[in-house]
């Protein structure tokens, strides 16, 4: 039993770092430009394909610099080219083009590099046990991965509250036209944030890709996990997706580890109710509906605080 807490947590807290990595970016963008990106997880899969060509090409390490700065160039180009049009018809037209985005995105990456997974391994200089706990040896590359997650965190966090980037980034959240009386080229501004966060989205898929599974249909898998924790959080909320990010991870990973059930806590259904769909539920375990916890997670946070954990926005 301690040995399956201890793993989880670690499994855990490495996914929702892993889901905040790419949450913080697509917060960050709704905070500045009012609108949901339907593609921000196609973004992630994109680093993850980077990563995997560049890696075959010149090894990780330089995949892992290049692969986010060439989506982060295409987000960027993506924001100036695309949604700084679209955004004035409105939000619907924003959220039709980002969904749109979405499936262009799939379809590229189906066309380039097939349906089937890629052969995305583990790099050699990580690919070892870090450490043993109990009878369970866990991969140095996953504890690389919770580091390259901490320190992306840490590091965002003094860029935005300690700096004078951050604070020009944290008033054009709020009142973009007083930073544009002030001299600074808001336009610019929102560009730079949309690159970085769909760059953030991207060195999630860099790390990601070696140790899940790196195919076409990867951010559909995710993305919708993804919009979980933006709601749950708060919407605009940076501190609420780091907390909504640990948090899901944390219970779906530990939701999928438990095999109890309502037959197992109460015992058997008595043979009047053997055939009726009681029966069907009772002996569900909780790792089968582990898949469905954070959704039911966002319905309870909608009925009962719909603007999120630490979120002030009520719509």
């Amino acid at each position: 039993m301690l040995e399956l807490i201890v793993i989880s947590t670690l499994n855990g807290v490495l996914f929702g770092m892993l889901l905040f990595l790419m949450a913080s970016g697509l917060t960050v963008i709704f905070s500045m430009l009012g609108v949901l990106n339907f593609a921000h997880a196609s973004f992630y899969m994109l680093g993850a394909f980077f990563g995997f060509q560049i890696s075959r090409w010149f090894g990780f390490w330089p995949a892992l610099l290049i692969a986010p700065l060439l989506a982060g160039i295409i987000g960027a180009g993506v924001e100036r080219y695309g949604l700084r049009r679209v955004h004035r018809n409105g939000h619907v037209a924003e959220l039709l083009f980002t969904f749109g985005l979405a499936f262009v995105i799939e379809e590229v990456v189906q066309i380039i590099w097939g349906r089937s997974p890629v052969d995305y391994r583990v790099p050699a200089l990580l690919d070892f046990p870090a450490f043993t706990i109990f009878s369970t040896n866990y991969p140095a590359y996953k504890m690389f991965m919770l580091l390259v997650s901490i320190v992306i965190f840490v590091g965002l966090l003094l860029v935005l509250k300690k700096t004078r980037i951050g604070l020009i980034v944290q008033a054009a959240l709020t009142h973009p036209h007083m930073v544009g009386h002030l001299g600074h080229n808001v336009g610019r501004i929102f560009m730079l944030v949309f690159g970085v966060g769909t760059a953030l989205a991207a060195v999630a898929g860099v790390i990601a890709g070696p140790a899940l599974v790196t195919q076409s249909n990867m951010a559909g898998l995710l993305g919708p996990i993804l919009f979980v924790v933006v709601v749950v959080g708060g919407l605009g909320s940076l501190p609420g997706a780091f907390v909504a990010s640990l948090l899901i991870g944390l219970v779906q990973t530990f939701a999928v580890s438990m095999n109890g059930s309502l037959s197992g806590a109460f015992g058997p259904l008595s043979p009047a109710y053997a055939s009726t769909w009681l029966a069907d539920i009772w002996d569900v375990t909780i790792a089968q509906i582990a898949p469905i916890v954070p959704y039911m997670m966002l319905v309870l946070v909608l009925i009962f605080r719909p603007m999120g954990l630490l979120g002030t926005r009520d719509t």
